[in-house]
């Protein structure tokens, strides 16, 4: 099993830039891959960014050039840059192991215009 705290949300205005934290505990040798959703106020979770276990990265195309999705050891991160109201929503780090899907609990991030 895995277990994943993100961290680093927060207020921001329009054009700043945030860092967000996904902290995985657990049988972190045997991630697949690591990724980051978001869930806006009644929309549907959407999938934003992916690093596998080599290191491929993909994002969606509304963050691409202004995300990067990085880690190191047991962490991955979420670099928010240029950030637009539109990327409101809680965000959630998921994470692969053996065909399961696991989730943290969500962080904030609200950016004002």
């Amino acid at each position: 099993q895995v277990q994943l705290v993100e961290s680093g949300g927060g207020l921001v205005q329009a054009g700043g830039s945030l860092r967000l934290s996904c902290a995985a505990s657990g049988s972190i040798s045997n991630i697949n891959s690591m990724a980051w959703y978001r869930q806006a106020p009644g929309k549907q979770r959407e999938w934003v960014a992916i690093i596998t276990s080599g290191g491929t990265t993909t994002y969606v195309d509304s963050v691409k050039g202004r995300f990067t999705i990085s880690k190191d050891k047991n962490t991955v991160y979420l670099q928010m840059n240029s950030l637009k109201p539109e990327d409101t929503a809680v965000y959630y780090c998921n994470a692969l192991l053996e065909n399961r899907y696991y989730w943290g609990q969500g962080t904030q991030v609200a950016v004002s215009s």
